[in-house]
């Protein structure tokens, strides 16, 4: 909305994005060869706070009972390492593009994509081919781009658990045990020599005894047709047809004697089963008109657009069941089928008077599968006004100022995302083997109740926005300041549903308005600019402020301080409330000691002076989204050599930090009589016996500066009359 003369058409925001993407085409005259490799090698950054070894033997000799203090070992294992590792990453692309007598166009490519992740057994390997042709026809008038593409991925997948493991695990024992038990890894046993009921397990032994491949083949096409009409050439026709077809299947094995999968009944350990195959379809159907002339009597360029759009997907999974090692059948994983569809009807028009007044206004008009029949379709309108003042005959002839544009625009998008195919109908879900209800005597399928809202609704935004573009010294200098305000309305959120007005305990629905306004500058700079120095730097800056107004839910739902968002052994930390900040964190207020500074377990303020600590002394506290977001770019030049960077921050956001809270208290320390679980180091500063889930301590500031990037590149230039090359390490 930012350029009134901006192409693009807004409106909704399709839940699965656009599926065809530009690719790079083949050009007429003499063949050429291109060959690029990026090769990385990537290492973990920064880990949990967790206890190291001997901080943790000191907090058990000194809070730990005697049985506890019995599980000490006498290794310094550290088993971060023993689940992550340096990954390698390999990214070779050949391609070969030319024409064929100079009527065909072509561009083929071959690719080779190999990246380890950090986590040992993760690994993703693929194989692209990828065919564009590019003729035209009848001098140019009819021009068709023809794409096919296919994608084989190869991948391994680590066991998930083995993170958590690594983090907690007790830092006194060593890998392994010295038999062959359990493949060899120290577990913790119970009294009976088998692994402890619920314990954590050994963390290399979850990656090394746990063997997860999935293959992925894919297929995308597509062809354009753009129509330069012969008796009107300013008027063009285009059409798109698209399509992705995706199917995928795996296999997971964990051998039975693996601990991550024990059972006493030898017939019911490991796992050992196929999965899939899962088929992934989308469709695409594009039409649209565009005339484009410049009228040289009225100064007028006119670009008239009008459009149509069908998007069409589909997955589909087969039921199956999970198997132990021995084959036998564990559980059914239900067969699913979701469809959804969207179809978007549009039009824009770009004016200029003069080259220096500019108007683009557009409608759309989008429907969604999703919504039921009342709610389905919605209206997306836009208009944004520009004046390049630069242009203007006292202003176009001085030097200093090279560009001044005066922008303002309003417009409504549509957002879908997030939300079921089928959340707005009552569907019923049929029970699978293992799920039967016993009736008289015999186990009998039933069906069971989903939760919907049957009038759920597009969330739309309404945005204001006024600019301003300058520049000076022949654009050495230049930038952007807009001032923006947006109202989102009918917004989309999972809450907690009233006992018995629902069939589950939370539900997605629209819950209300949220306002927001905020203000962003850029600035764009060449300090130095000469045949063998250049210096470029751009910086961008954020000010947001958000607000929830007129909050309302479904009937019977609480219209206050509605809890939101992820949640830790069933407490919410999150909540929207009229007149504040979304997702704010609601929690109580931690009291401390006046002489030691520590917080008292337990202590929290009486906010309402009630005389009692309850729900009612929650209070809100600081917002997860940033108030200020800042960028900054740089690159120096000299000669052929290039060095690059990029740095981002954000500023007054927090977090809350979970594994702070959940590993925290001395209660964790050992869940069983067999197990040692290492601590967050918050302990040291807290000494909490249990856990205080909704403690604000948790709450912390996350602000931070990164830089995201580093770069040094050499620009060999050619190094024969066929090649030239570039080389650059980040």
């Amino acid at each position: 909305l930012k350029d009134a003369s901006s192409t693009a058409i807004y409106g909704s925001r399709a839940s699965n994005g656009v599926i065809i993407i530009t690719t790079k085409k083949g050009q007429q005259g003499a063949v050429k060869v291109n060959f690029n490799t990026t090769n990385s090698l990537q290492t973990r950054a920064q880990m949990v706070d967790m206890l190291s070894r001997d901080e943790f033997v000191n907090v058990i000799n000194q809070f730990g009972d005697a049985n506890q203090k019995s599980l000490l070992g006498t290794a310094n294992t550290d088993w971060n390492d023993e689940v992550y590792r340096t990954a390698f990453g390999t990214d070779n692309n050949l391609s070969v593009s030319g024409s064929i007598d100079k009527w065909l166009p072509f561009r083929v490519s071959v690719g080779y994509y190999n990246q380890s992740g950090l986590v040992r057994k993760d690994n993703v390997e693929r194989w692209t081919g990828n065919v564009v042709l590019t003729p035209s026809f009848f001098q140019d008038h009819l021009k068709l781009t023809i794409n096919a593409k296919g994608t084989l991925n190869n991948n391994s997948f680590n066991n998930g658990g083995a993170v958590w493991a690594a983090a907690t695990f007790n830092p006194t024992i060593p890998v392994y045990s010295g038999n062959d038990k359990y493949g060899g890894y120290n577990e913790a046993l119970d009294a009976d020599g088998v692994p402890v009921n619920a314990g954590v397990r050994n963390p290399r032994g979850l990656v090394d005894l746990y063997d997860s491949k999935s293959k992925v083949s894919r297929f995308i096409g597509s062809m354009d047709v753009d129509y330069k009409v012969h008796f009107l050439p300013d008027l063009k026709l285009h059409a798109t047809v698209g399509a992705d077809y995706a199917k995928g299947d795996g296999t997971v094995y964990v051998p039975a004697y693996a601990a991550q999968s024990y059972n006493k009944d030898e017939s019911l350990g490991g796992s050992d089963y196929k999965y899939g195959p899962q088929k992934n379809e989308n469709r695409l159907l594009t039409l649209y008109a565009n005339y484009a002339k410049y009228f040289e009597d009225i100064k007028s360029n006119v670009d008239l657009t009008a459009g149509y759009d069908y998007q069409y997907w589909k997955s589909t999974t087969p039921l199956y069941y999970t198997k132990s090692a021995a084959g036998t059948n564990l559980s059914t994983v239900k067969a699913s089928d979701y469809r959804h569809v969207m179809l978007s009807y549009y039009g824009r028009i770009n004016y200029s008077f003069d080259g220096k007044y500019l108007l683009t206004a557009t409608v759309r008009r989008d429907a969604s599968s999703r919504f039921s029949k009342d709610t389905r379709w919605g209206t997306f309108p836009s208009v944004a006004l520009g004046w390049t003042l630069t242009e203007e005959p006292w202003l176009k002839n001085q030097k200093v100022l090279s560009n001044l544009k005066l922008r303002a625009s309003y417009g409504v998008t549509g957002q879908q995302e997030g939300i079921g195919n089928y959340n707005y109908l009552p569907v019923y879900t049929y029970s699978v083997t293992g799920a039967e209800a016993f009736i008289n005597g015999q186990y009998i399928n039933t069906y069971r109740p989903e939760a919907y809202v049957s009038d759920l609704k597009w969330e739309t935004t309404t945005s204001w926005n006024f600019g301003l573009d300058f520049g000076f010294l022949d654009g050495r200098i230049g930038g952007a300041i807009d001032f923006y305000t947006r109202k989102t309305k009918d917004l989309l959120a999972s809450v907690p549903t009233a006992a018995g007005t629902n069939f589950s305990k939370t539900i997605l629905t629209n819950v209300g308005n949220v306002d927001s306004k905020g203000i962003e500058v850029s600035l764009n700079a060449t300090p130095i600019q000469t045949k063998d120095w250049e210096w470029n730097l751009s910086y961008n800056f954020t000010w947001q402020n958000m607000k929830v107004k007129n909050l309302s839910l479904i009937k019977g739902g609480s219209q206050t301080n509605v809890k939101v968002g992820p949640s830790i052994d069933a407490y919410q930390f999150q909540v929207l409330s009229e007149g504040y900040e979304p997702y704010m964190f609601y929690v109580y207020h931690q009291l401390y000691d006046s002489k030691t500074g520590k917080p008292i377990e337990g202590a929290y303020a009486d906010l309402n002076n009630d005389g009692e600590i309850n729900e009612s002394d929650l209070y809100r506290y600081h917002s997860p989204a940033p108030k200020y977001i800042m960028g900054l770019s740089t690159s120096l030049r000299y000669k052929q050599l290039t060095l690059g960077m990029s740095f981002r921050a954000n500023i007054d956001n927090y977090v809350y930090n979970g594994m702070g809270m959940s590993t925290g208290a001395f209660e964790t320390v050992s869940y069983n009589n067999s197990q040692l679980n290492n601590l967050n180091t918050s302990f040291l500063k807290t000494g909490f016996k249990t856990r205080q889930y909704l403690s604000d301590y948790y709450v912390e500031n996350a602000s931070f500066l990164k830089l995201d990037n580093l770069s040094l590149s050499y620009n060999v230039g050619k190094i024969n009359k066929w090649a030239s090359l570039t080389v650059s390490a980040m």
